[in-house]
């Protein structure tokens, strides 16, 4: 394997906070239904998720932010589900798996996604 992809992306969960206040559609826009009810803290780390993949991806034309979600895998750790435009970029990217890691702590979510072939 090898790595074809790296992306990293950091949010304000203040700012993040404000945003999703003052347009309430945001939160729509951005998160799938079962998303959408969590804590600001982990809707902050997923949209910085979502936005690592992106960069770790490069060409996303046509991506659409419910194409990705951040799911759980049987342990409780955050996994990158793909379908529509971005599986469509991930397969011709030749990327058979994507890794993310999330944080959050002192005001601010981070993520981490690497793309291997």
């Amino acid at each position: 394997m090898a790595i074809v992809g790296v992306g990293v992306d950091i949010v304000d969960l203040a700012r993040f906070e404000r945003a999703l206040d003052r347009t309430p559609r945001l939160r729509d826009r951005l998160f799938a239904d079962d998303e959408r009810s969590l804590p600001v803290r982990s809707l902050a780390s997923r949209f910085a998720a979502k936005e690592a993949l992106l960069k770790a991806l490069g060409d996303t034309v046509g991506a659409r932010w419910h194409d990705m979600r951040i799911v759980s895998d049987a342990e409780g750790n955050p996994d990158l589900e793909v379908s529509g435009r971005v599986a469509e970029i991930v397969a011709a990217r030749g990327i058979a798996s994507l890794h993310v890691s999330l944080s959050h702590d002192a005001g601010v979510a981070i993520a981490f996604v690497v793309a291997e072939s």
